[in-house]
């Protein structure tokens, strides 16, 4: 023995060589055991208080504990819809030994030496040994490649169940063995060692599987077997119904091998939910009745199916879990209004997507599906989404250039009475109005519908026109709110029915009490004049086309001069007041100079006058033309009449404003028809005694009736074109601008018995179809005259500035004369550059000017 030797055997005793027992194979993690060279190893002796012979004990120990609980390097057996262990093979069940179970102790218990030296290393914690065992070597090798199989085998209709199953079968053997020998040696903190495994075994099932697909696996089966079960998919059969797996059984598995909990309930969260949402859209989508019931049924059906639903797949959740996990799961009554609450949100969801075909319906009684919204709409979030929702469907549907302006309008009024009761603070209105308005207010037309709408009779409107007729009826059966009552609305101190602003409403935000039709659409536009000014012109027309009543037109000025006031509809009163002393005046005229007395056998031509004030009333149309002589000779004492009567005042008569009931006496008919004054007069033309009595039709080329009406061409061609159309004139078909009197039709036209009848009839018919429809087109249709006009002749007044400015400087560019035009013209000159531009282009074309290098000047 060396000097070194002796110094370490002083330290070191060395021990008998045939008491060291030698372990009969070193221990490896992860090596296969075999029990007969266990069952070959001495008895443990426990008294050993040797440390060199303590660690040879535990290394024998630790060898025999390891070899025991080592895993087949192999496959599990196959799927087995069971958990009787004892049908699988032994392999998988091994045989547990006194000096197994000896060393497993030895290993595990507190009350053994080696286990109180070795506390807290994990490299000797045989718990984290197996764990790496089965989870590293076992599972990844051959359980985890299984499940990746069973997953991607496209012809299992439910692969995810004999996942489940498979992982069920795993986690079932690698805890059997814990169970049974190695727990029951701990005599503390067992729960606490179960919990570990458990978790951990856990954690590997689900970081090491591909967790989307089987969640989605998972979902698709759960949402099936809800569908079916709740009757909500039309198309599951009975047959499929029994091939489906037992879902309950499936999460009753998932519990069990820790996969359940939080994890499946939140997947049943989203499938209920998706559940629920189909089943309300395809039970109540469209069912907008009034004296909604779709709540109270919706909250019937949560409370008596989809709730007991739920409770029949949370209760395989709930075993096995803790008192306090388990009292977080259970379901009570504050659960089933939850659900119920849910219900009506998904309702709401559902409305407000079917809101806008809702509101267009409105007229068709869907006042029960914004009953249903009502009660989505009660907190700031639910407005919210509602209303920017609707605005969001409202620019992309509706608020286009193709949309008809009467259309427009029509939704904005039914979008007023929906959102009116739907909120009758008026916020939510406020809100999806915005953009209506504004896109209303750009329109050109707007002012003008809404205006013919008020006065026009709902009774009688031609189901085309350019008019509303609801807006016609709320004017006769609603009231408007005066201006002066809807701005003193917030100084009203008496009010004792006072509240404040809803929370969510703008800062600009008015509530109005009375949120009217007629109020909404007149508030449209910026400044009142826009709205007055159209209603003077479309008032002018309906008081001279009209013939004796007027009490829409009373009620409707009254109405608005409570609005506007009085001052703004000064000129529209006494534009009704000319009307209505028109009558009384005519009467008195008429008697006076013996007017209203026939003398002679002859029928004799009534004459009836309306006398305007011309300043008060808007630009009309002045065209003036010949009359019959007789006509002439009426006017001429009716202004004699009228001059006695009123002194220093003097009639202005205008002709193309005037209306004529003709009497056309022909061969084998009589023709009646109330009809303009340049259509009497042209007709009158056709009467010469000269050709009538040779035997030969009246002719008239157009130009003879221009001379000797004068009267402009357009008047003419529209007076032959409406008379063509009556089938009292006819074009020539031999001589261009040609017409002469149909005194009798052909008889082809009275009896069409042969075909050669037929094709004259049919042509003349056409004609006659034609002629009307052209007639009813152009030609001035209207008593006042529009716009263009009025700036046509404003430039023809502007032109005598332009020639005198070009003849004396010269020529000029177009900067420059617009800059003249403005110092020069009294008032300041009205047009800008591109009007006058597009006038200037037209005396071009004319030939009195022309353009060299941007410089106009007369063209010599």
């Amino acid at each position: 023995m060396t000097a070194v030797d002796r110094v370490f055997a002083t330290v070191f005793p060395p021990l008998n060589e045939n008491s060291i027992p030698t372990p009969a194979a070193t221990p490896v993690l992860g090596s296969a055991g075999f029990e007969g060279s266990a069952d070959a190893q001495p008895t443990i002796d426990w008294d050993l208080r040797d440390t060199a012979a303590e660690q040879v004990q535990w290394e024998r120990a630790w060898h025999t504990a390891t070899a025991f609980l080592s895993l087949p390097n192999e496959q599990l057996p196959p799927l087995n819809d069971s958990n009787d262990l004892s049908r699988q093979h032994m392999k998988w069940r091994k045989k547990c030994t006194p000096n197994i179970a000896a060393s497993l102790k030895y290993i595990v218990s507190l009350d053994s030496q080696g286990a109180r030296l070795r506390r807290g290393q994990k490299q000797h914690d045989l718990l984290q040994w197996y764990f790496e065992e089965a989870g590293l070597r076992h599972f990844v090798q051959h359980v985890r490649p299984r499940i990746l199989q069973l997953l991607e085998d496209m012809d299992a209709e439910y692969g995810v169940y004999n996942v489940v199953v498979y992982l069920e079968q795993a986690h079932t053997i690698y805890l059997h063995n814990l169970e049974e020998y190695v727990f029951p040696h701990c005599a503390n903190g067992v729960e606490e060692k179960k919990r570990w495994i458990l978790s951990n075994l856990t954690g590997l099932l689900t970081h090491s599987l591909p967790q989307q697909r089987i969640n989605h696996d998972l979902t698709k089966l759960f949402k099936r077997h809800a569908e079916a079960t709740l009757e909500i998919r039309s198309d599951s059969s009975s047959t499929e119904q029994r091939k489906a797996p037992n879902v309950r059984r499936l999460l009753t598995r998932l519990q069990d091998i820790g996969m359940g909990g939080s994890r499946v309930q939140k997947i049943l969260a989203e499938v209920m939910s998706g559940v629920l949402s189909t089943y309300i859209k395809q039970t109540y989508a469209g069912e907008w009745d009034s004296r909604s019931k779709v709540a109270a049924k919706l909250r019937y059906w949560v409370e008596n199916r989809f709730a007991r639903y739920i409770v029949e797949m949370l209760a395989p959740l709930n075993l096995g879990t803790r008192p306090q996990t388990r009292s977080e799961t259970e379901i009570g009554h504050s659960d089933v209004e939850k659900w119920q609450e849910i219900a009506i949100n998904h309702l709401g969801a559902l409305r407000t997507e079917e809101l806008f075909n809702i509101i267009v319906q409105w007229e068709n009684d869907s006042k029960g599906a914004i009953e249903d919204l009502k009660r989505y709409v009660t907190n700031t979030a639910a407005r919210t989404h509602v209303t920017s929702s609707f605005c969001d469907v409202l620019s992309r549907r509706l608020l286009q250039p193709g949309a008809a302006t009467t259309e427009l309008l029509q939704v904005y009024i039914s979008i007023i009475r929906a959102f009116s009761h739907l909120d009758p603070k008026g916020v939510l209105l406020d809100r999806v109005a915005r953009p209506m308005r504004r896109y209303l207010r750009d329109r050109d037309d707007t002012v003008a519908i809404v205006v013919s709408s008020l006065l026009a009779d709902a009774e009688d409107m031609a189901p085309n026109a350019d008019v509303l007729p609801e807006l016609a009826e709320e004017m006769q059966n609603g009231n408007t709110l005066t201006a002066q009552e809807d701005d003193d609305a917030d100084l009203d101190f008496d009010d004792m029915d006072w509240m404040p602003d809803p929370v969510d409403a703008g800062p600009d935000y008015k509530k109005s009490k009375h949120l009217d039709v007629i109020g909404s659409l007149i508030s449209l536009f910026e400044t009142k004049d826009i709205f007055v000014k159209e209603f003077q012109k479309v008032l002018a027309e309906r008081l001279l086309k009209q013939a004796q009543v007027f009490e829409k037109e009373i009620r409707v000025l009254e109405l608005l001069k409570l609005r506007f006031g009085e001052a703004s509809l000064q000129a529209c009163e006494v534009m009704l007041r000319d009307i209505l002393d028109s009558r009384r005046v005519d009467n008195v005229i008429r008697n006076d100079q013996d007017l209203a007395v026939n003398n002679s056998n002859e029928p004799e031509p009534e004459l009836h006058t309306r006398i305007l004030s011309h300043l008060f009333w808007p630009s009309l149309h002045s065209e003036d033309f010949s009359l019959p002589p007789e006509i002439s000779d009426l006017q001429a004492r009716y202004a004699t009449g009228f001059e006695t009567l009123k002194q220093s005042r003097k009639l202005t008569w205008l002709n193309a404003l005037g209306q004529v009931t003709v009497h056309l006496d022909l061969e084998d008919r009589n023709v009646t028809e109330i009809v303009q004054t340049w259509q009497a007069s042209v007709i009158y033309a056709f009467q010469d005694e000269e050709q009538s009595g040779k035997g030969q039709p009246v002719r008239k080329t157009v130009q003879q009736l221009v001379s000797s009406l004068s009267m402009s061409e357009s008047f003419v061609r529209n007076a032959l074109t409406f008379w063509v159309g009556k089938l009292v004139l006819a074009p020539s078909t031999s001589h261009p601008d040609t017409y002469h009197v149909l005194e009798t039709l052909p008889s082809s036209a009275l009896n069409p018995s042969t075909s050669s009848s037929k094709n004259i009839q049919s042509t003349l018919l056409t004609t006659a179809a034609a002629a009307a429809d052209a007639a009813a087109t152009s030609g001035p249709a209207h008593a006042l005259r529009s716009e263009e006009d009025i700036a046509q002749e404003k430039m023809e007044v502007f032109w005598q500035f332009v020639v005198g400015m070009l003849t004396n400087q010269g020529a000029m560019p177009l900067s420059r004369i617009v800059m003249m035009l403005k110092v020069v013209v009294p008032g300041g000159f009205p047009f800008g550059n591109e009007e006058l531009k597009s006038f200037l282009e037209g005396r071009v074309r004319e030939g009195k000017l022309e353009v060299v290098g941007g410089m106009y000047k007369i063209k010599v």
